[in-house]
């Protein structure tokens, strides 16, 4: 899978452009503000549907403007797909596949499918749980676009759960009669969708598991083990092991023990007007032999436990039968030489790979490169950029 062009229009700071891209490795050059980054995170963007930058479409489009466009042909296997976005301000988006609209934006999901390894990954180990449920739902909805009609259906009932909670929860403390059978449909509806992102979620982990283990074992061999696992403070211990197999029940267990837990939790629910159940409220317990990796790794095994995560992930969707676009957003300068060598080494068997660097001497040169350059020019407060070909080779 590659990405034959790629366009922008009034995106972050872009104006306009119109790229022609090829498979191979080709790497953007420029200094740090020209606009390199933005241009792997609006191709992420059509690949999530979210930028890994911030949590609001509404940063993403250019000062001043109404609506930003982003725009793909993306290649997988001879076939070629093209894929529009449009962000809208104070509107709902919209997509086109092919030129015509989609009834909903999460129908492209699944077109194109990329791995991003940038400096903000570090958050996966040190961050706060919601970024490794992201890591999670992200990469189970590339594995299976579906899951994007159930990640919004369950944040949905959730809302409509945690509200209800709030009204009930202060009429019990006002002592008003507080009616709770619309609780107990939200509670059916809650289970049911929160049991297949957890089902999806834990086949995940017991698929990535060993790909993470050799990932970092050949990024820090002198290292402990790496290792990841499912934490649940509702589930039984015997779901949450890597090891475990998964099994086609688990969907319909595993909302047998959701509707079971959200009725014992229900009297602290109403008090503290919350839902105190579900996947919402899980993590990802990342370790190094059995000390966990957050507040106990260094900032290099840190760096390489993040490195790992994208490494096992770009494996386990290429195990699919296509590789997935593997993008390096100005990470080479943040990494030693052995870390350096270990992704450069699966990048160089990559269909397609896009990098960003300030400089060449940050790429290592095996990689063969193709460079563009990435400037800017502007008056006031518009900024203009441009991409010019050829370039400073990335060979020393």
């Amino acid at each position: 899978m590659y990405l034959r062009t790629l366009t922008l229009r009034d995106f972050r700071s872009w104006d306009q452009v119109d790229l022609e891209l090829s498979s191979g490795r080709t790497v953007f050059l420029g200094s740090n503000g020209n606009g390199k980054t933005n241009l792997v995170e609006a191709a992420g963007y059509l690949s999530t549907l979210g930028s890994h930058r911030v949590s609001s479409d509404a940063a993403l489009i250019r000062l001043g403007a109404q609506r930003s466009r982003i725009g793909a042909t993306v290649v997988n296997s001879g076939r070629e797909l093209r894929i529009d976005m449009e962000l809208n301000q104070g509107s709902a988006n919209r997509a086109q596949i092919n030129r015509s609209p989609v009834r909903r934006t999460r129908e492209i999901l699944g077109i194109l499918q990329t791995v991003l390894f940038a400096p903000e990954d570090l958050a996966l180990v040190r961050g706060d749980p919601s970024e490794r449920r992201r890591f999670l739902d992200e990469l189970c909805t590339a594995r299976l676009p579906r899951l994007a009609g159930v990640r919004s259906d369950y944040d949905r009932v959730l809302r409509q759960r945690s509200a209800l909670l709030k009204t009930a929860g202060r009429q019990a403390r006002s002592r008003s009669s507080a009616d709770l059978s619309t609780l107990d449909v939200w509670d059916g509806h809650l289970a049911e969708h929160g049991a297949e992102l957890l089902a999806q979620r834990l086949r995940l982990v017991h698929e990535l598991h060993p790909h993470l283990v050799q990932a970092y074992h050949s990024i820090a061999p002198e290292s402990r083990t790496a290792s990841i696992s499912y934490r649940s403070g509702y589930l039984p211990p015997e779901f949450l092991a890597p090891d475990r197999a998964p099994d086609p029940g688990d969907a319909q267990a595993l909302q047998d023990i959701m509707l079971r837990e959200l009725s014992a939790a229900r009297p602290r629910e109403l008090e503290r007007g919350v839902c105190l159940v579900g996947p919402h409220r899980d993590d990802l317990d990342l370790m190094l032999g059995s000390a966990p990796a957050k507040g106990f790794a260094s900032h290099g095994e840190s760096w390489s436990f993040a490195l790992s995560l994208r490494l096992s992930s770009f494996e386990l969707l290429r195990s699919m039968g296509t590789d997935p676009v593997l993008m390096l957003d100005d990470v080479f300068a943040e990494l030693d030489r052995r870390r350096r060598a270990a992704l450069a080494t699966v990048a160089a068997t990559a269909e397609q790979v896009l990098i960003t660097a300030a400089v060449s001497e940050d790429v290592p040169p095996e990689l063969e490169a193709r460079p563009l350059r990435v400037e800017t020019s502007g008056e006031a407060d518009q900024r203009i950029s441009r991409i010019e070909d050829p370039i400073v080779p990335t060979t020393t």
